[in-house]
């Protein structure tokens, strides 16, 4: 799926988040697995998924609404940094894959749909939804499929996000921030 295969490859750390995300966004040529990580980057756009996952939360666990709300609010932050942390380094995504999905912004580091996915899988995961953890692995791995993030682009994304739910924990169990 290389179209720019006269270009040299490059090297080092950058050449291998290359190499991966070309063999990832090489699945994507399967029709199943396009759909699949289209579905995924759809639904976690701007933290969507999470947002709605929290709040359904919030609405069906009357006992921890307040924990179900802090937890949102820690995913909804995380995202909201990622997004200016994008603004500072001001990445590129890749070029030298088709993309399958469009992008609402240019740069790529680090991944906002991981840095919301993992915040979510951190702080719904404490509060016993288990079906968040995968759920999140597959969002970010979709962004991978999708060819509009590197590999390191998603990790650093992942990083950040659990980074704040965990450093939020206390507080999203109601203790003081």
């Amino acid at each position: 799926m290389d179209d720019h295969h006269h270009l040299p490859h490059p090297r080092g750390l950058h050449g291998m988040d290359h190499r991966i995300v070309a063999a990832l966004r090489a699945c994507g040529t399967d029709p199943r697995v396009a759909g699949a990580a289209r579905a995924l980057s759809w639904a976690g756009e701007h933290g969507a998924l999470w947002l709605a996952a929290g709040l359904t939360g919030a609405v069906v666990d009357r006992p921890r609404r307040a924990a179900w709300l802090r937890g949102t609010a820690l995913t909804a932050g995380a995202h909201a940094v990622s997004m200016g942390v994008k603004r500072i380094v001001r990445r590129p995504r890749p070029t030298h894959v088709e993309p399958l999905v469009g992008t609402v912004g240019r740069h790529s580091f680090p991944s906002s749909h991981a840095t919301s996915a993992a915040a979510a899988a951190v702080a719904f995961g404490a509060l016993g939804a288990r079906a968040v953890p995968p759920l999140a692995a597959a969002v970010c791995v979709s962004r991978l499929v999708a060819g509009v993030h590197y590999p390191s682009d998603v990790a650093a994304g992942a990083a950040l996000g659990a980074l704040t739910a965990r450093l939020g924990a206390r507080w999203m169990a109601g203790g003081p921030a």
